[in-house]
């Protein structure tokens, strides 16, 4: 049972992947999701490079669309507390 070194890669980028996509429905959680997609996105492509895979490429698919999700969030939660500041 010989694993390449880019299988763990994968495997944590789609773990990565899937926690910032959780992190998305915590609020302010979301700065943590997209910190965690970003390292999530650069493991995935880094195990991508040296071994393709299908789990590899599931981690990089994950972590962008998680990175959407987060960053959106995160941006909405900074507007709607900045209107509440306002008032």
């Amino acid at each position: 049972m010989n694993q390449n070194p880019s299988n763990g890669k994968a495997i944590a980028s789609l773990v990565l992947g899937i926690i910032a996509f959780i992190c998305v429905f915590f609020g302010y959680g979301a700065l943590l999701g997209i910190i965690l997609a970003i390292i999530g996105l650069v493991l995935g492509i880094s195990a991508k490079k040296e071994a393709p895979s299908g789990m590899a490429t599931a981690g990089v698919v994950l972590s962008i669309i998680s990175l959407a999700l987060c960053a959106i969030s995160f941006i909405a939660c900074v507007a709607c507390v900045g209107m509440l500041a306002s008032l």
